[in-house]
């Protein structure tokens, strides 16, 4: 099992301003938050990158990739039927091969000198299956992921078989359904934002958008109900990051995340030594008492 293809979902309506944002990363230069996901992905080994986007979004998206945009094919999801749906339209470019996927409103900080997407497609060929990116993740925060629920696989601290997957569950379904053997009380597996696929998601996908066409309505096909259909037909595991994530697109999200970027980068030490005086200067003006280096 080879992955050499990509997908990044950047289709959302309301966010489909966010991979043209700037930030400076680690190695000090200025991107836009889609050429540090298609960066992203090439660590891992990728040659080609499919974009799903909304219809008008390829020109201005290509103009932000700079040397990378040889490699990218846009594909527009013409009507907003949902994540899975997004993910579908690239169905043509995936053709009958396995593919790592990336949501393209994260960005991924790894502790390692390996890239998150390099340790999750090692993952992913190693075991000949699909391996989906989770990070143990507190209750409150499940309103915004998706979660898996399952057991350790023997062995391993890091890596799960998974059994089940439920879309932004209460906290009271999570704890009847989503309990992992060996996290802290209070604690799920909720998705990173990134997973290596088969060609069988694209099957149940395939099933889910047919089936969404036929209901009257607004009928959205989700990531994570394919995910769990994944999870009864064929091996599917979730390997435990210890990295980072940042969504930039919720409040003062880009700023954190440029923020991480920044202190995970090569000109640390300056930008640390920009916040002290930052916050020195912003207690100063509130009249606070500003510790001397004696301690006093």
């Amino acid at each position: 099992m080879q992955v050499t293809k990509a997908v990044i979902t950047a289709a959302g309506r309301n966010q489909r301003s966010l991979p043209l944002q700037l930030l400076i990363d680690r190695d000090g230069t200025e991107k836009s938050v889609l050429s540090i996901l298609v960066e992203e992905v090439l660590s891992a080994g990728v040659k080609d990158i499919a974009v799903v986007v909304a219809p008008g979004d390829e020109g201005p998206y290509g103009e932000v990739l700079g040397d990378h945009l040889g490699r990218v094919t846009f594909v527009p999801q013409e009507e907003p039927q949902g994540y899975g749906h997004a993910v579908y339209c690239a169905r043509d470019f995936v053709g009958g091969d396995p593919f790592l996927h990336l949501v393209g409103d994260h960005l991924y900080v790894s502790r390692e000198t390996r890239s998150c997407a390099r340790q999750l497609v090692a993952v992913a060929q190693a075991e000949e299956c699909a391996v989906s990116a989770v990070q143990a993740t507190r209750e409150t925060l499940l309103p915004y992921y998706g979660t898996v629920g399952g057991r350790r696989v023997s062995g391993r601290k890091d890596l799960y078989v998974v059994e089940t997957v439920m879309e932004k569950p209460t906290p009271t379904a999570a704890e009847l359904r989503l309990i992992v053997p060996g996290l802290r009380a209070g604690h799920y597996l909720c998705f990173f934002g990134m997973h290596v696929l088969t060609p069988t998601v694209m099957d149940i996908l395939s099933e889910r958008v047919a089936a969404a066409a036929a209901q009257p309505g607004d009928s959205k096909v989700t990531l994570s109900e394919a995910l769990a259909r994944l999870a009864a037909r064929e091996k599917y595991l979730a390997l435990q990051e210890r990295a980072l994530r940042y969504d930039v697109g919720v409040k003062y999200g880009l700023l954190t995340a440029q923020l991480a970027l920044a202190l995970n980068g090569r000109e640390r030490d300056l930008v640390l030594a920009n916040l002290v005086e930052l916050l020195a200067t912003q207690s100063l003006r509130r009249g606070d008492v500003v510790p001397q280096a004696d301690g006093r």
